[in-house]
């Protein structure tokens, strides 16, 4: 069930290209009108949605929800289809319906401008500068499409593994390249990508069964799967939904369980060995308790574990066990995640701990470099914080502390959240042993310069008005004759010493709202 995805343009040959591809492979080809056609069946508001989408302006709570809707039902759909067999897509960025599966080949079609604009003419009917404008037109909503719905850059060749110039490439060239490239190993499915295809299906399969459902229709929820394990999270506002949900998706097929979560937002805590009741564990569930956020955990593995054996773990709901014989080396092909891998590392003791308080966002075991992480992220969840615990425990101290510096700053140019560390977790936002030095000097200083304003009160109001032992001091003198020079001094003074007043007392104030966690 290989996915190839085929970004295209109006008028850029990725249709013709898809039918091409799909006929030398055997494949299914599904194109983003016949899946718009499918979401419009089952009652969502495409064209709607579509205008809302590129026009910002109008864009509102009950089309978000129908984004939503629309999200979910095309994964599903998407999913349905692949799993029938090979696919071939064609539309905008349908790859990020898939995020985090690793057999799904992305590919981005232009074209000469020349050639679609005599394209348009043609097709339409239009004058040569008309037809030019309606492409401009075209591509500029699509843009705007790709960023509202997925809030990334349709145009960036990052989010693709080739982009391909049908200007310099023939269309039979061109189809036989992504075929040959289709039959690498790093897009083959693999048990990991499989897994991670039939959560996808899984979760979006519950929101569309909560959006299809009148007592849920309404309420804006979160929903993942984790290795058939569902977590759902809903608002305040939606409190109802706590019984709700579990009577929704009690019928979904491939659910092992449902775990349902009251949250605002979401925390990503990264880590290699997650601890119970660790010192960072509790600072994270103190975090996520105080903004009412769900936490997510991500376990990136480590190399020398894709050949290690695996030993005999529960499943993720703790009913049942299953035993793993020990993985040989495949040349790279399923290296990626096995099904009852999400109980390494204390990821799975963590999770219930996490349910049990209420606070379980979901979590997984992601192999590979940090763009396959970040590729597993949904980009629909608000994040608040990420938080990068222990990780490269493998390498020396030194280069644990550079690799999670890099990765922490990669991370924070690809997700729109702070991204820190967890010594920088509790510097920032709890009272540490560190705070008590730094909060008592301040303390001090505050109050040596409130002392100092209170006592002398008289005299620092005849110096900023220009009066009394100043006057004198310069009365007589040269300086006498430029007024605007003292001016300026008393001014000096004052830009000077407010703001150092301000970051004292505010140091002080801000150091005592963390004490009583209240900041």
């Amino acid at each position: 069930m290989q996915v190839i995805c085929i970004s295209r343009g109006t008028q850029s040959g990725g249709k013709e290209l898809a039918e091409q591809l799909a006929a030398k492979l055997d494949y299914a080809c599904l194109s983003r009108e016949q899946l718009n056609e499918a979401a419009t069946q089952q009652g969502i508001q495409v064209g709607r949605l579509e205008m809302a989408m590129v026009r910002p302006g109008i864009f509102s709570e009950r089309l978000a929800l129908e984004r939503d809707h629309y999200l979910a039902f095309t994964t599903v759909y998407l999913c349905d289809k692949a799993m029938e067999g090979g696919l071939v897509y064609h539309g905008r960025t349908g790859h990020f319906l898939l995020p985090g599966v690793s057999h799904v080949l992305k590919a981005r079609v232009l074209a000469d401008p020349e050639y679609r604009i005599k394209a348009v003419m043609q097709d339409l009917g239009l004058e040569r500068g008309k037809a030019r404008r309606y492409i401009e037109d075209v591509d500029e909503d699509r843009r705007r499409w790709v960023r509202s719905m997925y809030g990334v850059s349709w145009e960036d060749a990052a989010n693709y593994d080739l982009v391909l110039n049908l200007a310099q490439v023939s269309m039979e060239n061109a189809a036989t390249v992504l075929m040959n490239m289709a039959q690498l190993p790093d897009f083959q499915m693999t048990p990991a990508s499989r897994r991670s295809m039939e959560d996808l299906r899984l979760a979006a399969r519950a929101r569309t069964m909560l959006a299809q459902d009148e007592r849920s229709h309404d309420a804006s929820v979160n929903v993942r799967a984790d290795n058939g394990v569902v977590n759902v999270t809903y608002l305040p506002q939606d409190a109802p939904l706590a019984q709700v949900i579990p009577e929704v998706c009690q019928d979904l097929p491939g659910a092992r369980d449902v775990r349902v979560t009251m949250a605002m937002t979401n925390l990503l805590w990264i880590q290699e060995e997650f601890q119970p009741h660790s010192e960072i564990y509790d600072e994270v569930v103190e975090l996520a308790t105080k903004w009412n956020a769900a936490v997510e955990l991500i376990r990136p593995a480590p190399e020398e574990e894709n050949s290690a054996p695996q030993e005999e773990v529960l499943e993720q709901t703790g009913r049942e066990s299953a035993s793993f014989a020990t993985r040989e080396y495949n040349g790279g092909i399923e290296e990626d995640t096995a099904e009852g891998e999400v109980a390494n590392g204390g990821l799975k003791h963590t999770l219930d701990e996490l349910a049990r308080i209420g606070r379980s966002g979901g979590g997984r075991v992601v192999y590979g470099d940090p763009n396959h992480l970040v590729d597993t992220l949904d980009r629909t969840v608000p994040y608040t914080l990420v938080v990068l615990g222990d990780l490269f425990l493998s390498k020396g101290h030194a280069a644990r502390l550079r690799a999670t510096r890099d990765l922490r700053s990669f991370l924070s140019d690809r997700i729109k959240a702070p991204v820190v560390t967890a010594d920088e977790l509790g510097g920032q936002y709890f009272f540490g042993k560190r705070d008590i030095i730094r909060t008592a000097a301040f303390l001090v200083l505050t109050l040596a310069l409130y002392l100092l304003v209170f006592t002398y009160q008289e005299p620092i109001l005849k110096f900023l008005s220009f009066s009394g032992w100043y006057a004198a001091a310069i009365e007589d003198t040269f300086l006498s004759r430029f007024d605007w020079m003292s001016k300026l001094v008393v001014s000096l003074v004052v830009f000077l010493f407010v703001p150092l007043v301000a970051y004292s007392y505010g140091t002080v104030a801000r150091a005592v709202l963390k004490l009583i966690k209240m900041e």
